[in-house]
């Protein structure tokens, strides 16, 4: 089992009901969604491990036993084509736990279909197969939100 920390701080928002069909459904994998707290943040790595993919509005970190996990900031930012992102981490680095990965402003999210909600998923694992903090509750950077894999 890998643990997974809060990448960010903000509020707990079951996966099921974020704005976006695909990650509530689990398509990409189990998770929770974070309501980030207004203002500017450095997102940091919620496991150690290999940076997979980095992306202005997405990461991924490969894990100990082959746990990926997506730190998605934001639904449908990608249209933002980097505009508001900072990447603070190279692609097929190794990056620790708590290590600095996009710097970003969620206040600043707005636009037909968008959200700043940050999903944090644990890729290619069972729908359901992650237990996740009581919605609603807040997270801290670097808190443990859930454990994967094993």
């Amino acid at each position: 089992m890998i643990t997974v920390l809060a990448p960010c701080p903000g509020r707990l928002v079951p996966l099921a009901e974020v704005p976006d069909p695909v990650f509530a459904a689990e398509m990409v994998g189990p998770g929770v969604g974070i309501d980030p707290d207004p203002g500017e943040v450095t997102v940091v790595s919620p496991i150690a491990g290999k940076a997979l993919k980095v992306h202005p509005h997405a990461f991924v970190v490969l894990g100990e036993d082959s746990v990926s996990i997506l730190v998605h900031l934001g639904i449908n930012t990608v249209r933002l084509e980097g505009r508001g992102f900072e990447v603070l981490a190279e692609e097929g680095s190794t990056v620790e736990e708590g290590g600095p990965m996009v710097l970003w402003n969620p206040s600043t999210i707005s636009g037909p279909d968008m959200s700043p909600m940050v999903l944090v998923v644990a890729m290619d694992q069972p729908k359901g197969s992650v237990r996740v903090p009581e919605p609603g509750g807040v997270a801290l950077i670097g808190e443990k939100l859930f454990e994967a894999g094993g």
